[in-house]
């Protein structure tokens, strides 16, 4: 069986686990033909766990360049996912980039432009669109047989992070080193699905709190408000400071609501539309009546390993991946849409003024700090290239 030949460009937390995982057998189509870090503790951990054989490298560059990989995986800091995925498409090499697709728009529209000027298989690592709840949830939603949103909610606040997780880098964190906070670290998948789901909204109105739980010049409490298109709106909560936290996703439509929480998929389905029900009630304090359901689901989530071999049947036989690179803009514009409403002081619509997003970047990456004397916490993990998530 012909296997894909993949490199991995930063073996920190997320490249260590994605070599793992292959190592121990869960991405049958894929060997870990070359690894490339520019810390030399994390070589020497990669070769540990693959036999002093495999080929390691000091740059991404000459790895790519080596003839050695028809596909990579990108698992470095955020800034620089484009900038090796662009690399990659210029070698007519596959690659598969970690979350988020990057730091802001313009620099991922870049990505994608080039990526469609290559021809090369380009996949995001949005494991969560695997999981059988939220695919089932896109499947009622947008199947239409509940009718138009009115209503989004997604509370998810069980991100909880102490001090210590911040202290054990110095470019966590930090504006110049991570670009942002719990939107753009924890959440972007959060984000992804919401729009997949849900689609994109036309509006974000967001208060964010930069440091307010933690010793940290970036936001770990955010309150976002959107509206859609056809009038629905939608609230978006999230903290690293929550202790216990919630994770609750919740969608009203015409025809009922359905409640992603604790694992499960519940469904509230209305006998009658509630426009219908509305229109030819007469009863001043009648309300349509609700059948309280539990969605059934194939239970299904296969996770890293599954969005890594579909990247390999596509390679190899040219079948769909899980998540294409290029959806990677959408989630990170409600993330820029957050911290520039927030910085402006006022709601911003969409599509996203890129150019003043980037320009209130750039200042705080002008004044940002990066941490002295942090505590390499995550001994075995923590990569130059691909630092903890």
């Amino acid at each position: 069986m012909r296997k894909v030949k993949l490199g991995i460009i930063g073996v920190g937390n997320m490249g260590s686990g994605h070599l793992n995982n292959i190592k121990e057998g869960k991405c049958p189509e894929i060997e870990v033909a070359a690894v490339a870090d520019k810390n030399p503790d994390r070589l020497r951990w990669a070769r540990e766990q693959l036999g002093e054989a495999l080929p390691v490298f000091s740059t991404a560059e000459e790895m790519l360049d080596s003839g050695l990989v028809e596909a990579a995986l990108v698992a470095v800091p955020h800034y620089e996912h484009p900038k090796y995925a662009i690399e990659c498409f210029e070698r007519g090499i596959h690659v598969m980039v970690e979350k988020p697709a990057g730091v802001y728009t313009k620099q991922v529209r870049q990505m994608n432009e080039a990526a469609a000027k290559s021809n090369v298989r380009f996949g995001l690592m949005f494991n969560q669109r695997t999981d059988h709840i939220y695919r089932k949830m896109r499947e009622l939603v947008q199947g239409g047989s509940l009718g138009q949103i009115r209503r989004t909610s997604w509370i998810i606040t069980n991100w909880y992070r102490p001090q210590a997780y911040y202290d054990s880098g110095a470019w966590r964190a930090t504006w110049s080193g991570e670009g942002g906070g719990v939107l753009l670290n924890q959440c972007p998948h959060n984000l992804d699905l919401w729009q997949w789901i849900c689609g994109m909204p036309v509006l974000v109105d967001a208060k964010l709190h930069f440091g307010k739980w933690h010793d940290i010049e970036v936001e770990d409490d955010v309150t976002a408000y959107v509206e859609y298109a056809n009038g629905a709106t939608g609230t978006f909560i999230t903290s690293t400071a929550d202790a216990p936290g919630t994770n609750r996703f919740e969608i009203t439509l015409d025809g009922g609501k359905l409640v992603a929480e604790d694992g499960e998929l519940t469904l509230w389905k209305l006998d009658v539309p509630e426009p219908e029900f509305t229109r030819t009630n007469t009863i001043p304090f009648g309300c349509p009546k609700a059948e309280k359901i539990r969605v059934e689901t194939d239970g299904k989530s296969e996770q890293h390993p599954g969005v890594l071999n579909a990247f390999a049947a596509a390679i190899l036989r040219d079948e769909p991946l899980i998540a294409s690179g290029t959806e990677g803009i959408h989630g990170l514009t409600l993330s820029n849409a957050m911290h520039l409403s927030a910085w402006l002081g006022r709601p911003v619509e969409l599509p996203l003024d890129e150019d003043l997003f980037y320009e209130e970047l750039m200042k705080r990456v002008a004044t940002s700090r990066r941490k002295e004397n942090v505590a390499a916490v995550f001994a075995d993990t923590s990569g130059t290239y691909g630092g903890a998530k």
